[in-house]
């Protein structure tokens, strides 16, 4: 999720960074040049051409400058008020501008917006680079750090001039004028590289389909995944047929349930080798130049590793604390991980297979052992997880948690038509945000789930500016005969995602940069996992999984079949997350430049951990966007970090009752509303009373 946030960060990857309001001068080419005239100030999409973003970007910068400028030659002796908050607010339109920019070219790509991203993001890089390392500037926020009484501000704004202190010193405003250019230089590269990783991923994912042209191939697959698959090979031009793709709702369900095992490996070996087949979308070459760079910008700071950098700002602190955390639950995880693989290939010798049991049968194995011994089946949990009746229950438990409502904007601009737009009120109809979801797959949109904004809340002259939040999922799409079915996992990630829209829109900070989802990265995840506790609740689940067809509510004894499956295949699941969490630390982690071939380095560190080889981990190194495009890198531990907060601070509501007023409020005050105003674990402290236990996150997964 977020990077580490100032309003003059480089946006880049995963965007989702703070947004203010601002002034803009008329003029009748350029929408954003003008006052917005639409509902709640929602960008008019309609109006926006790939012609605006440039000049737009370019003034935006050169009005940032100015203001800047102003700052610097002002003969007042420096203070927070025409230092701090001065710098604070001077992006706001460069900001406005962005985050339309980047959220397009996530959610509504185009190779004239990946071409245009090649040219703005280094002009990104280099103006903030510019900021960072003014000497001028630099100086005040200095004198404001050492000479203020930070007695007499109010703690939002002592954390805003310490990170802002912080930031300026990790963007290099301590180098010599060499090791300045250096630094320069190496974001500006970084900065295409990541986007041409991200952008290579997306071309090889559309690239590849499976086309099934006999009827009997199909066996094993559920309905409405057939009726997906043929709709998907008539929009290719192949009709008759069914085409799958790499994209979750279609190569998952395939892997797990598709009889053909000849088929299940073409898939799979297309999914793990994605931008690892020496052809125009290569990747491997790429990460290689990140890595190098990422080590040598670390040490030009002044620190040994790239890890230590990045972890520095966390809740972490330093890499230590992530490998004893990754080692604890690892213990744990290996045992459990070795029992299933053993019951798999115990099935595939009972089923008379005369192949080595490996990691095209997995899933399938898995989903037939899940069957037998629990007697569930994910098709038949789906009919029960329509889209729209698990969108109206986060509705009701976002209602009965923190008193909001959701009114469609059916008129409300929108980038594409499938978006859906709501109006968010609080408990007495007063507005609170505006909530963009986009909810399926296109070749023009990338790949997984996450959360954005085009506006952060903040408070600006005295006036509270309200946030407009976005949440983006690549869910199955309705059949000819069917509504879109989730699967449990589909579910689950739909109140993750709305987690951190929470996040977004609960958000009661001042400053931009602090406010919502503006926090640590092993922190950001916390609100958002917490969310997908009650998804589960029998209480909950009675309120939303009702049958499509007959609209009765999911049976007892399917919720009895779900608990007493609830551990199953953790080893494997916790195992693949483990084993990408350190790739990615010993990618970052190294003080000195020895790979030679990033997938040979990946199944260096794997072998050493004892990932058996029937499991690949989660993201592949070629295709570990995280890590190479969307802001984790030294990161991706962040997801079990705030794991563990999450599960033990669900234990409130555990004690209290799923919906206790009291423990809601508090959730909403230290941790939802918080933004970054205070130290992570001080927030944590104020909702729990203590200070987090990871058995809760143990017990969860069964690992204990």
């Amino acid at each position: 999720m977020k990077n580490q946030l100032t309003v003059f960060v480089l946006l880049a990857g995963i965007l989702l960074l703070s947004a203010c309001t601002s002034e803009k001068k008329s003029t009748i080419e350029n929408p954003f040049f003008m006052d917005y005239d639409t509902p709640f100030n929602i960008p008019p999409f309609e109006k926006i051409g790939i012609d605006h973003y440039l000049p737009a970007f370019e003034r935006a910068m050169d009005e940032q400058n100015q203001l800047i400028s102003q700052i610097t030659a002002t003969e007042e002796d420096p203070t927070f008020e025409n230092t701090i908050e001065a710098l604070e607010y001077s992006g706001s339109m460069l900001t406005d501008v962005a985050l339309v920019f980047y959220n397009m070219l996530n959610s509504k790509t185009s190779s004239e917006l990946q071409e245009l991203a090649q040219k703005v993001s280094p002009m990104m890089s280099k103006h903030n680079d510019e900021i960072l390392m003014n000497e001028e500037l630099f100086e005040r926020i200095q004198h404001v750090h050492d000479h203020t009484d930070h007695s007499a501000l109010n703690r939002e704004q002592r954390q805003l001039l310490d990170l802002t202190y912080k930031q300026f010193v990790r963007g290099g405003a301590n180098l010599n004028d060499q090791d300045k250019q250096r630094l320069k230089d190496i974001n500006e590269k970084l900065s295409s590289l990541t986007l041409q990783f991200g952008d290579n991923m997306l071309e090889e994912t559309n690239s590849f389909e499976l086309v099934v042209e006999n009827e009997e191939d199909l066996s094993g697959l559920s309905q409405s995944l057939i009726e997906a698959a043929a709709s998907t090979a008539k929009d290719r031009g192949y009709e008759g047929k069914w085409v799958f793709t790499l994209h979750n709702p279609s190569v998952m369900p395939f892997l797990a349930t598709a009889d053909s095992r000849p088929l299940r490996k073409e898939i799979k070996d297309a999914y793990v080798n994605r931008c690892n087949n020496d052809n125009e979308y290569d990747n491997k070459e790429i990460i290689l130049d990140i890595v190098r760079l990422r080590i040598e910008r670390a040490q030009l700071l002044g620190y040994d590793t790239h890890a230590q950098y990045v972890i520095e700002m966390n809740m972490a602190q330093s890499p230590e604390n992530v490998y004893n955390l990754l080692d604890q639950i690892w213990e744990a995880t290996l045992p459990v991980m070795n029992e299933e693989a053993e019951q798999y290939r115990k099935m595939l010798a009972e089923d008379g297979g005369d192949w080595t049991f490996d990691a095209a049968d997995w899933r399938y194995y898995a989903e037939k052992y899940r069957k037998e011994k629990y007697d569930l089946d994910e098709e038949e949990l789906k009919p029960y997880f329509q889209l729209e009746n698990v969108k109206e229950g986060i509705f009701q438990v976002s209602e009965k948690l923190f008193g909001l409502q959701f009114k469609p904007l059916k008129d409300a601009p929108k980038y594409h038509e499938e978006v859906e737009v709501y109006e968010v009120l609080d408990a007495e109809g007063n507005h609170v945000s505006v909530l963009f979801m986009d909810f399926f797959p296109r070749d023009n949109k990338r790949g997984g789930a996450w959360m954005s904004s085009f506006r952060s809340q903040h408070i600006y002259n005295e006036q509270f500016v309200h946030p407009l939040v976005t949440i983006n999922c690549n869910f199955s799409r309705p059949g000819e005969a069917t509504p879109s079915l989730l699967t449990w996992d589909e579910t689950t990630t739909f109140f993750h995602e709305f987690g951190h829209a929470l996040h977004g829109m609960l958000s009661q900070c001042t400053y931009p940069s602090l406010s919502g989802t503006s926090v640590p990265r092993d922190f950001v995840e916390m609100p958002s996992q917490i969310m997908e506790h009650w998804a589960a609740e029998p209480e909950v689940l009675k309120m939303y999984a009702k049958h499509y067809e007959t609209g009765e509510a999911i049976p007892d004894e399917l919720i009895e079949k779900m608990k007493n499956a609830q551990f199953f295949n953790q080893g494997f699941a916790t195992g693949e997350f483990l084993a990408t969490a350190y790739q990615d630390m010993h990618f970052h982690d190294q003080e000195t430049f020895e790979m030679n071939c990033p997938v040979e380095e990946e199944a260096f560190i794997l072998d050493k951990i004892g990932l058996i080889p029937e499991i690949y981990s989660r993201h592949r190194s070629t295709y570990f966007s995280h890590g190479f495009s969307g802001g984790y890198s030294a990161g991706y531990y962040s997801y079990i970090w705030s794991e563990v907060l999450d599960s033990d601070a669900f234990g409130a509501f555990e004690e209290n009752g799923l919906f206790h007023e009291e423990t809601a409020q508090k959730l909403k005050k230290y941790i939802f509303a918080n933004g970054h105003k205070d130290d992570p674990m001080t927030m944590f402290v104020n909702f729990r009373g203590r200070e987090p236990n990871i058995n809760p996150l143990l017990e969860k997964r069964g690992l204990n």
